[in-house]
């Protein structure tokens, strides 16, 4: 991906970013991803948009030239991309001075639909073994100030009662852990996992983020003591708390 800033979605946090990258990590376009078609970034990226409610059902999407210049890719790619997504029912066309893209208002349902258990396990098993490494490699040698957005966060899902409020925070979560563990490329590609899953399964209902976010804590917990194991292991049950 050219735009390794993050400009597609509202993921920056202020702070500088580690430099480093995970070993295996940085060339894991190789891995589940490495078949990602420009169209399948593009669905990922404003489903992934969907969820962290940076748009909703009835909000229209930049221009395909802008969403190709942010995306780096071709602006024919990116109209392909969003046509199929209004063939699919995702987006609405709509024509005239007020016209545009826009986010379907039945988004949900039709989303819904295309829910798949068996590729959404597949690339959540990556996104364990991606999170698994960048704890191991992190542990202990991560500031604690590049942790304190990550535990706000925390904070906020505690106090947080809203479902949706509650499933972006929870991606919010994963997208600044994997900066603050592996800098803005290994963001990105946590963008594009998240944004495939975000399509494939359902959000999460608020007594599973409720049980996420303790092992979310437990693991910002560890990362600052250096104990690596107990943060991977915090990590793991992170994943096992959703498929309770």
């Amino acid at each position: 991906m050219v735009n390794a800033a993050g400009k597609f979605g509202p993921y920056n946090q202020p702070g500088p970013a580690p430099t480093t990258s995970v070993i295996g990590v940085a060339h894991a376009r190789a891995l589940p991803l490495g078949g990602q078609s420009g169209s399948d970034l593009v669905r990922s990226r404003i489903a992934l948009r969907v969820r962290l409610r940076s748009v909703q059902p009835g909000d229209r999407l930049p221009d395909a030239g802008v969403l190709a210049e942010e995306l780096g890719i071709s602006e024919i790619t990116v109209r392909r991309a969003l046509e199929g997504m209004c063939q699919d029912g995702l987006l609405d066309r709509r024509r005239g001075r007020a016209g545009g893209t826009f986010v379907a208002q039945g988004w949900d349902t039709v989303v819904a639909l295309m829910h798949d258990a068996e590729e959404a396990a597949s690339l959540d098993a990556f996104h364990l073994l991606l999170e698994c490494g960048l704890v191991a490699h992190g542990s202990g040698e991560v500031p604690a100030e590049r942790l304190d957005g990550l535990r706000a966060l925390v904070e906020e899902m505690e106090g947080t009662d809203a479902p949706a409020r509650l499933a972006e925070l929870e991606t919010r979560f994963h997208l600044d852990l994997a900066e603050a563990l592996g800098g803005a490329g290994i963001r990105e590609f946590a963008a594009d996992l998240l944004g495939r899953l975000s399509l494939l399964l359902p959000a999460p209902q608020p007594e599973v983020v409720r049980a996420q976010n303790r092992c979310h804590a437990d693991v910002l917990t560890e990362l600052g003591r250096g104990a690596t194991d107990p943060a991977v292991r915090a990590v793991k049950a992170h994943q096992r708390a959703r498929h309770r």
